[in-house]
């Protein structure tokens, strides 16, 4: 006999073992008890909380020969042949490959026939909400006034898809999310029948991230024993499903937190060293930081041990809950940065670095004589955290990349690149200017034939502002703010279209002729 995956071989076959849905199964057994099943249900919920199954139930229990307190008895002719598949009286259907009006009309057909051997023929239609617009319609009159020994069971995950016509035909049930109390209970008994042993705490952790859905708990767990090794612990569930050391994690929040900036290096090497995903490693990051947040207000966190949960309780004693909500945001935004880039790790470990230092990233346009000169405003460093935090901040590391006459070298080649990357017009607003630093966090470009409006427009947009200062920090080693340098006094002329156009196409050496 073949291999049975655990989420079918522990497919409940009574109303009983059905898990965390009583208000439901009480209902229909009541329904079947009293003979007044409806023609026509409709089971919603989320995935892997038992709508197919409790649907095979019902309809095995009204035509169950020897049925027991609205439970089907699984013994009878009917019941056997419904277990094994061989009775074409109950009709399940995929509406997401079967969705054509053709699928409906056959059914349709199928209807005016009296079942084969059972009472009843049942029609368990999953996913319904797949349906088409016109076998929808060629469902409705089937629907509201179906022969007697005709039912139909209806099953979704996204109830607000179907038309009002057909929620009106139908008894509505709704499936609610299994607590992870009850997915707990279960795992435990499915782990007794298959010589699995496994931690609380595994079992916990395996219910948190099944995420109340039933058939996914089974699905983690029996993941876990795909190595030949029936022994499970949390450790063991952490590096199947690719969660991150809490140590990781951990030590780099505490980094942005206690704004340590040489911990934030060190570990974010040896992430990067590691070859982590750095994409999945942020989303901890940032599910690491909801979870102090909720423990600030709930003393309740999941997925954690005692030693864990104590550094959270530390942590959330010395920040604010504005930080925190603050610190979500940002790394985000971070994140999203992350999805696009082609440098990864050089925008995580920088951005990381960032939020440690607490520096803002705000380029402005400083102008020479005519126009007066603008000021650079920073944020610096913070003393204390939240005024909790009484240890000094370590000093900002010096890069030993960023010298001057290493950003005059290498500006030309960024220049350069952004042509060849397409950015034609900031790369001909950009031609004859110079960089260098004019200090420790500050490029200066130099724009010795003035600026004209036009430039203005072009060089002030957020992208290409974001996109210089990037350049900019990788060819300096270091996070670089930029300014926009004039050095002329000269009367600024706007170009006309006609030569902005030209001077685009001179850049990119497409033949250019205007005819009047």
């Amino acid at each position: 006999m073949g291999y049975t995956a655990l989420y079918r071989k522990f497919r409940p076959n009574t109303f009983s073992e059905m898990v965390g849905q009583e208000h439901i199964t009480r209902t229909l057994k009541n329904q079947i008890i009293a003979n007044r099943v409806g023609h026509a249900y409709l089971f919603n919920g989320g995935r892997g909380t038992g709508k197919t199954s409790s649907a095979k139930i019902l309809a095995r229990a009204i035509n169950c020969l020897n049925p027991k307190d609205g439970e089907p008895c699984n013994k009878c002719e009917i019941c056997k042949a419904a277990l094994n598949g061989s009775l074409t009286d109950i009709v399940e259907m995929d509406a997401a490959s079967n969705n054509s009006v053709e699928d409906i009309r056959a059914i349709r057909e199928e209807v005016n026939f009296l079942p084969t051997k059972a009472k009843y023929r049942v029609y368990i239609i999953d996913e319904v909400h797949m349906l088409s617009t016109g076998a929808f319609n060629a469902l409705l009159k089937t629907l509201e006034e179906p022969p007697e020994h005709v039912k139909f069971i209806l099953a979704t995950t996204e109830p607000q898809k179907l038309p009002a016509t057909i929620l009106s035909r139908c008894q509505r049930f709704d499936f609610k999310r299994i607590s992870n109390e009850d997915i707990i209970k279960r795992l435990k008994v499915v782990c007794q029948e298959s010589n699995i042993e496994a931690t609380d705490g595994a079992l916990n952790m395996v219910a948190v991230l099944a995420e109340g859905a039933m058939r996914d708990a089974l699905s983690i767990l029996e993941r876990c024993i795909q190595d030949g090794d029936n022994k499970i612990d949390e450790d063991k569930i952490k590096d199947l499903v690719g969660i991150p050391k809490f140590d990781f994690v951990n030590r780099i929040i505490q980094a942005i937190i206690y704004y340590d900036v040489e911990k934030a290096i060190s570990t974010t090497t040896e992430i990067i060293d590691q070859g982590k995903d750095l994409e999945n490693f942020l989303w901890e990051m940032i599910k690491y930081v909801k979870d102090i947040l909720i423990y600030q207000s709930s003393h309740k966190v999941e997925l954690y041990n005692k030693e864990e949960i104590e550094q959270i309780k530390n942590i959330s004693n010395q920040v604010e809950k504005q930080r925190l909500v603050e610190l979500i945001y940002k790394l985000s935004e971070l994140q999203n940065e992350l999805k696009w880039s082609t440098q990864k790790s050089i925008v995580f470990q920088a951005g990381i670095i960032k939020l440690c230092a607490n520096i803002t990233q705000a380029p402005v346009i400083q102008v020479s004589a005519p126009v007066a000169e603008q000021r650079v405003v920073k944020s610096e460093p913070v003393a204390q955290v939240q005024n909790k935090v009484t240890q000094k901040i370590p000093p900002k590391p010096k890069a030993q990349m960023g010298t001057s006459g290493n950003i005059t070298k290498e500006w030309p080649k960024i220049v350069s690149n952004l042509k060849d990357s397409g950015k034609i017009v900031l790369y001909t607003n950009l031609i004859n200017t110079e960089a260098s630093e004019l200090n420790d966090m500050t490029v200066g470009i130099q724009f010795k034939n003035g600026i004209t409006s036009f430039g203005k427009a072009v060089l002030e947009k957020q992208e290409n502002i974001h996109e210089l200062t990037k350049l900019v920090s990788m060819a300096c080693g270091k996070e670089m703010q930029i300014k926009y340098i004039e050095e002329t006094n000269q009367a600024q002329t706007i170009p006309t279209v006609e030569e902005s156009l030209q001077s685009i196409a001179n850049a990119s050496d497409i033949p250019f002729n205007i005819i009047d």
